[in-house]
């Protein structure tokens, strides 16, 4: 049986907040709604909220959306047990995603704006003429962030462990606490759609922020300083396993760790923003100069996040011990454990309940884009295509719950590991969308068949490279997202691997496809789409005359 006690005060904190944050969740039904809508009947409504976030919305929409519940453990619990390549490479490679928000995402908001697209496969299609180009990369974003929801759940396991909740020898115990949480989710992602997590999205930064520049102020202090923690940390990495006979870890990376440094770092910032739920944030907004805005401020999460990061270098110094429920070392409970450790039970609880929250926003904008794509670029271009706007927005209801209970099954039902691999494996697959989505927001050179290859390619590459890394410890499959690039010695990020063969094919397939002139699809967007803002008067000329920029019409690709 599991010998921790229950600490009462801080679980209470944690309940409280949490009760807060689901009435708001309700609540957010009505919040920011036109006197002309009747009710959350379309996507633009439920899906995306209005299309009607301001800068500071979305600055907090995006952050709770990009740092998730599983972010704030995962990242120091690397720190924490291998050190910097594992775990530091998640700072520099936001600082690389903002330029890449600046310019690309404002280009796919523009587009989207004036064709009322809602995904990014709603995009691909529309530039391509290609409903199956579409599917893989609808398909792909689906798959890829269903193991994403399931980790914003080993976010709140982690904090029902080290507050007591929970029992080696009763699953029941264990697991309900986690089910009520993500009922409650469920009902009110089902009931406010997107306005919900950007209303809790404030809260759970605003807490995140607190928690965090308070124990990087004290916990030094109590532990003796940042010198005396690097010491500490430089020292526990630095000691040979016994399982492997190397380091336990990387302190800071040597000349034998850069490119699997940078290569983590530009592979991650890359794929991120081809995830569906950061699409969904991004079109979300308001405006094209809103996006622009957020990639300016958005590092200020960047500095939380590097302040974070370190907590697991101070967790080395304070010897906290993450055992969890069956006795095993558990890296990902290092931050929950430090706080309920070394700060007063009402300071972790409020600590421990941003990170819970942490995991509600992410979940909920994910489940959201999930269900998005399912019911645009699945359900209405292969079942319905005369499917209308309130039917649209029931399907995609319906799937966010479906999502959210498969994500549940599947963490409850599977090993942990189970879902950090299929989370590996959907950063992998996500980056082989990055040539269709973003070449295509510059470019109509490449064939749609090509990409297609490009896209089937990189996956089979991507997905067997990573099965044969073995975890020398346990000896299982998919060990880790780090292999020789292919014909030399240099260990870079499997996703670049995927990717650069992904787009060698496509380069090369389209000169052939072009040389044989093959015919391509239709293209129903403009230059003058790519800059374009809510200002712009051809908006409304377009939005008048245009069929396909009604939400809930016909499908766009043949």
């Amino acid at each position: 049986m599991n010998g921790r006690e229950i600490n009462w005060t801080a679980l209470v904190i944690v309940v409280l907040l949490f009760v807060v944050v689901a009435v708001m969740g309700f609540l957010a039904a009505k919040w920011r709604r036109g006197s002309e809508v009747e009710g959350l009947h379309s996507l633009d409504e439920w899906g995306l909220g209005g299309r009607g976030f301001g800068t500071w919305i979305t600055w907090f929409l995006l952050g709770g959306d990009l740092y998730t519940a599983y972010t704030f453990v995962a990242v120091p619990a690397a720190m924490w047990a291998t050190g910097a390549v594992s775990g530091f490479f998640a700072v520099p490679y936001t600082i690389v995603l903002y330029p890449i928000i600046f310019i690309i995402m404002s280009r796919l908001w523009s587009v989207s704006h004036r064709h009322g697209y809602v995904t990014s496969a709603d995009f691909v299609g529309g530039r391509y003429g290609s409903r199956w180009l579409s599917l893989a990369v609808a398909v792909t974003g689906i798959v890829a962030t269903m193991p994403y929801i399931a980790l914003q759940l080993v976010g709140i396991k982690a904090v029902l462990t080290v507050l007591g909740l929970g029992s080696s020898g009763n699953v029941l115990l264990t697991d309900l606490p986690l089910i009520l949480a993500f009922v409650v989710l469920a009902a009110y992602t089902y009931t406010s759609g997107l306005r919900a997590p950007a209303m809790i999205a404030v809260v759970k930064d605003l807490l995140i922020y607190l928690a965090v520049i308070v124990a990087v102020i004290y916990l030094p202090i109590k532990f003796g300083g940042w010198d005396t923690i690097f010491n500490s940390a430089q020292a526990k990495l630095g000691n040979v396993s016994q399982a492997t006979g190397k380091p336990a870890g990387v302190f800071i990376p040597g000349a034998a760790n850069y490119s699997a440094y940078w290569s983590l770092a530009l592979g991650s910032a890359m794929a991120l923003f081809m995830y569906p739920h950061s699409v969904t944030a991004v079109l979300a907004s308001k405006a094209r100069n809103t996006i622009r805005r957020n990639a300016a401020i958005l590092p200020l999460y960047s500095l939380m996040l590097g302040f974070l990061a370190l907590l697991g270098f101070v967790a080395i110094q304070a010897g906290t011990k993450p055992i969890d429920l069956d006795g095993s070392v558990n890296p990902q409970l290092v931050v929950p454990q430090l706080f309920l450790d070394h700060f007063p039970s009402w300071f972790a609880g409020i600590a421990l309940a941003a990170i819970a929250i942490g995991a509600l926003v992410p979940a909920a904008i994910m489940s959201i884009a999930a269900a998005n794509m399912f019911t645009r670029n699945i359900y209405r271009d292969f079942i319905r295509p005369d499917v209308d706007a309130r039917t649209e927005a029931k399907v995609s209801k319906i799937v966010s719950l479906v999502v959210k209970v498969g994500a549940l099954v599947f963490v409850i039902a599977m090993d942990q590991s189970a879902a950090i691999n299929m989370q590996l494996l959907g950063g992998i697959w996500i980056l082989q969308t990055f040539p269709a989505v973003v070449a295509g927001l510059y470019t109509r050179w490449f064939d749609r068949w090509a990409l297609l290859a490009g896209w089937a390619v990189g996956i089979v590459f991507g997905t067997v490279s990573a099965y044969n890394v073995v975890n020398p410890v346990t000896k299982a499959h998919f060990g880790g997202s780090v292999a020789a690039f292919p014909g030399t010695d240099f260990s870079v990020y499997i996703a670049v691997s995927a990717f650069a063969l992904n787009l060698v094919v496509a380069v090369v397939l389209t000169v052939v496809l072009r040389a044989l002139k093959v015919r391509t699809g239709e293209d129903l967007t403009r230059p003058t789409d790519y800059d374009a803002d809510e200002t712009d008067p051809k908006v409304v000329q377009i939005e008048q005359t245009q069929h396909y920029t009604q939400p809930g019409g016909p499908s766009p690709v043949a």
